[in-house]
């Protein structure tokens, strides 16, 4: 079975000097646009709170028809750069607009979008988008080519979008330019003709309990390290940290400081990503069904002794991998539901403890006699929950999974395990320290 799916192909590029000048020019030029029409939409908004009758552009084609009328007295430089550029600047804006709009009218789910602000020049994410023009991979597998910046080398080889694009499955919608720290990167949004598996072939299942202590622990027994990739940085982010403070603001030896700050947070950031894909393409290739747990990240890193610890493993990110992986590789990914008591349920006998403290790590059965990790054993029972649904009937869908929700017995437990972990946000020192020893870390 084939389908046509939306996959990206990240690249670093390694420009000259007068291409960094110009891949520059085209990221400044769509901050330009952002700041131009949002400066136009706040005007035209107080215009019309003062009594006047005007016209508010509020989506693309309208920020676009006003750019056009006006761009010859805001920027007389415009042509300098390809269209593409003031486009991305003005896509971004609508966007911004429309999440906010959707956001105070009850549309959009999650916390509150505020309105959008200025693009700072040194705070910014410097990026441009391009979706139409001269977007291309040349078949030395070398260089790239983008509307008026032209070629540009590429640090690596480009052949595997290049071999999808020969054989004809494989379609570019749009590249994307960034810089992260002081190297120049380009992401391809493909549409590629993937073959999706109806199956791997693997009948085992795998229960994963994500902690901070170990990144995650497996009903096989296996435990995955956590490479606190973010913790082993902040002595030298420290370091130039203090050293930044020290800089005269607009000197040469402040930016390189700044630069180098910047490399730091870059490879944190890449190991970690690192650990994240080596781990879930393991889970999604040697087992036939991945089971994870519901967590509520976003409460749980409002409680600043632990949103540090808990944001350096990545696990909202974990958990969106597995979702597109065990679907290109034929498994399946199962999402328990925030109720059931992973912890406090026996995976030998299934008795539940009515209460198990966050400072306990080893759960002991009073049912059996069961002696275990505490992880482990909730890692177990996450793995035993698929062999539940499927005897019980209760169906499960792909990839992103439909959330199991356990029998009526133990409902009672499981909302006082959930109670105690949305309370991680809310609690005092010594809450606080068994919080941390739950997640195997101290504060």
């Amino acid at each position: 079975m084939t389908a046509m799916v939306l996959q990206a192909y990240q690249f670093a590029l390694d420009p000259t000097p007068r291409k960094q000048g110009s891949l520059a020019s085209h990221a400044g030029a769509a901050r330009f646009a952002y700041n131009w029409g949002l400066e136009l939409v706040t005007t035209r908004l107080d215009q019309r709170k003062a009594g006047q009758d005007v016209q508010v552009p509020w989506t693309l084609p309208e920020l676009r028809r006003e750019w056009n009328r006006a761009k010859h007295q805001a920027a007389p430089w415009w042509a300098e750069n390809s269209k593409e550029a003031y486009n991305s600047g003005l896509d971004a804006l609508a966007r911004a607009l429309k999440n906010w709009s959707d956001s105070r009218n009850g549309r959009r789910k999650g916390r509150p979008v505020g309105f959008p602000r200025r693009k700072k020049k040194r705070r910014a994410r410097v990026a441009c988008r391009f979706t139409t023009g001269a977007i291309r991979v040349l078949p030395d597998r070398k260089h790239v080519q983008f509307p008026r910046i032209g070629v540009v080398k590429t640090h690596e080889s480009t052949r595997k979008l290049a071999r999808r694009l020969e054989r004809g499955t494989a379609h570019i919608l749009a590249a994307t330019i960034s810089r992260t720290a002081d190297r120049w990167f380009v992401s391809f949004t493909v549409e590629v003709e993937r073959a999706i598996p109806a199956g791997n072939g693997k009948l085992s299942m795998v229960g994963v309990d994500l902690g901070v202590h170990h990144l995650a622990v497996l009903s096989t027994g296996a435990v995955i390290s956590n490479p606190r990739a973010l913790q082993h940085s902040l002595r030298k982010l420290r370091q130039l940290n203090r050293q930044l403070a020290r800089r005269t603001p607009g000197s040469r030896r402040r930016n390189r400081t700044r630069r180098r700050l910047a490399r730091v947070h870059a490879r944190a950031a890449n190991l970690r990503r690192d650990a994240l894909h080596k781990l879930t393409t393991r889970l999604a290739t040697e087992h036939g069904t991945v089971v994870v747990e519901q967590l509520n990240v976003a409460g749980m890193v409002r409680n600043r002794y632990l949103a540090r610890a808990i944001s350096d493993t990545g696990m909202a990110e974990l958990r969106r991998l597995l979702a597109y992986k065990t679907s290109w590789y034929g498994s399946r990914l199962v999402v328990a539901d925030p109720f059931f008591p992973s912890s406090k349920t026996c995976s030998a006998c299934g008795w539940v403890k009515a209460k198990l403290t966050l400072a306990e790590r080893t759960f002991t059965c009073e049912a059996c006699g069961l002696i275990l990790d505490r992880d482990l054993n909730a890692a177990r029972n996450l793995a035993k929950l698929v062999v539940s649904v499927a005897q019980s009937g209760w169906e499960t869908q792909h990839a992103r999974g439909a959330d199991v929700r356990p029998g009526r017995a133990g409902r009672t437990a499981m909302k006082r395990e959930v109670g105690a972990s949305r309370a991680l946000g809310k609690t005092g020192t010594a809450d606080v320290q068994a919080s941390a020893a739950r997640l195997g870390s101290a504060p």
